[in-house]
């Protein structure tokens, strides 16, 4: 199932999405789900960021070769920081760069978006408390990371999170997904979510004996090698298979 959030001429709302319709929902798709009856065409409403959690959970450094081409060992365990819910944009939205540095990077990561309250998740029972997966850019302000010696500022500004385009819960290969980036339509990265040096489970047991997990909060996964700076008037792709693609622009700050 395609879990998507939208906006249509004055709504804004939940949906699921199927072939090329949208089924709109009744309320907030955590629990149980209720459909409004209405149904309209995928082309004529606008897909935005698929969830507004209470908090984006990311982890540093998860695929070794990325950890490597940043000039670190990989981390021994699970890595993570945040990025402010102010930073989330949707599919075709713009990213932004800011007028204080000088290099932002994209870095293609494969979400978690989590369904339910939870604490000290045991690994074994991590996917009960996973909703679904989605697409993640980690774009990130490179020389302002290395300036400040911590992550807050470089990953923080407004449109920094694009997330979408939708959330799929049904993703069995979540754990082995092709995961690509495109800038202006060349590969810039492509591994596989198998090559994670801590497993999905791993990372969400590990979160959850740390924090409170609460119904929507998304957890990003890590990026892999190949990380490359993105300049106005880049379109930036990052695609998972089995989920779809999330599509954006870049522009400078007007």
């Amino acid at each position: 199932m395609r879990l998507a959030r939208f906006s249509h001429q004055e709504t804004v709302g939940y949906a699921v999405v199927e072939a090329d319709q949208v089924k709109v929902l009744d309320g907030h798709p955590m629990g149980e789900m209720h459909y409004t009856g209405a149904v309209l065409p995928l082309a004529e409403v606008r897909l935005l960021a698929p969830i507004i959690p209470s908090k984006i959970i990311c982890i540093g450094k998860n695929y070794r070769e990325h950890a490597l081409e940043m000039g670190t060992e990989p981390p021994t365990e699970p890595l993570f920081f945040f990025k402010p819910t102010t930073s989330i944009i949707g599919p075709d939205d713009i990213i932004r760069i800011p007028t204080q540095s000088e290099n932002v990077q994209h870095e293609s990561e494969l979400a978690i978006v989590i369904s339910r309250l939870c604490k000290d998740v045991p690994v074994e029972r991590a996917a009960d408390v996973i909703l679904g997966y989605t697409c993640a850019n980690d774009v990130t302000a490179r020389d302002l990371q290395h300036k400040d010696g911590q992550w807050a500022r470089s990953k923080g500004f407004d449109t920094f999170c694009p997330l979408g385009p939708w959330i799929e819960t049904e993703l069995a290969t979540a754990q082995n997904a092709k995961i690509e980036c495109r800038l202006n339509g060349i590969v810039t990265q492509q591994a596989s979510t198998a090559e994670m040096i801590h497993s999905i489970n791993e990372i969400v047991s590990w979160v959850s004996h740390h924090i409170t997990l609460l119904p929507g909060d998304v957890i990003l996964t890590g990026s892999p090698a190949g990380i490359s700076q993105m300049v106005a008037g880049d379109t930036v792709e990052v695609e998972i298979a089995g989920i779809g693609v999330l599509r954006n622009k870049v522009a400078n700050y007007e």
